[in-house]
């Protein structure tokens, strides 16, 4: 059983919150990319229910959360998920996201270490050079013609492989319906941070263990810039996941399972439950 909860930020969002798994034990936090929701972890709730305390919530803008007025900046969104984990008397977590989801996880893990136990930062980024900010310059001109739907053929083209789209219509139309609920200020607001984007110089401060996680097939956020990331963090671990672009955990699901049942010391035969 689950259950779901409103939170108010002091930030003037009020995020919508998913909490289920364990009654007792130790908690996980989930933090979805960009156009997407908290339900993008569903091929790896069956695993992670079984050993935690597994806490969601749609990031401003997103799902069922609010989109205060933008732009954003990353100390908002690691704001929001302290705040989402205050509301839940949650002192401390394992913390996992992907793409904007993994950018802030690395600002909650640098903002405040004595809340993390570890980092999972997925298909992500730690800086924003030019061609990735022109990136945001020229999909936000299309939201301001189009809308969001605008731009959700080339989101999917990036997300997924070939392969997947073709073998799994449903994922698509979730993701699809997921991405369209996604507010334009809400996006608008998110890509702004993105273009400011600064954690590459701050990561030989991380603390705590960290794993990196990239897709072979990722061109938003290649794996050669997830390797750099993971050797300029202290307790970094990189690992690479064959046959996925960058909604990796949905792409290839049994191989990044695998991979995070190996970082998060879960029995390996859990992670054929995602």
């Amino acid at each position: 059983m689950s259950a779901i909860r409103q939170v108010e930020t002091a930030g003037g969002a009020v995020l919508e919150t998913e909490v289920s798994g364990l009654t007792e034990g130790p908690w996980i936090v989930l933090s979805n990319s960009l156009g997407a929701t908290r339900d993008m972890w569903r091929p790896q709730l069956a695993m992670l229910e079984r050993c935690f305390r597994v806490l969601r919530y749609d990031t401003r803008g997103h799902g069922g959360s609010s989109a205060p007025p933008c732009p954003y900046a990353f100390s908002d969104l690691v704001a929001d998920a302290v705040a989402v984990m205050d509301a839940h008397a949650v002192a401390q977590a394992d913390f996992m996201g992907l793409s904007l989801g993994g950018m802030t996880a690395l600002g909650l893990g640098l903002a405040h270490p004595q809340r993390v136990s570890a980092v999972i930062c997925c298909a992500a980024r730690a800086d924003a050079p030019p061609p990735f900010v022109q990136s945001w310059t020229d999909r936000l001109a299309v939201i301001d013609r189009e809308g969001v739907a605008g731009i959700w053929a080339g989101t999917l083209e990036r997300w997924l492989t070939a392969e997947t789209r073709s073998a799994d219509p449903t994922l698509v139309r979730e993701l699809e319906a997921a991405f369209r609920r996604t507010s334009a200020d809400g996006y608008r607001g998110c890509a702004e941070a993105l273009k400011r984007l600064d954690y590459l110089k701050d990561l030989p401060n991380l603390s705590v263990p960290a794993l990196f996680v990239s897709g072979a097939r990722d061109l938003a956020a290649a794996p050669a810039a997830m390797k750099e990331m993971a050797e300029a963090a202290p307790q970094g671990r990189y690992v690479e996941i064959p046959d996925a672009a960058h909604i990796l955990n949905c792409d290839n699901p049994p191989a990044f399972n695998h991979a995070i049942a190996d970082f998060l010391k879960i029995s390996p035969r859990l992670s054929e439950a995602g």
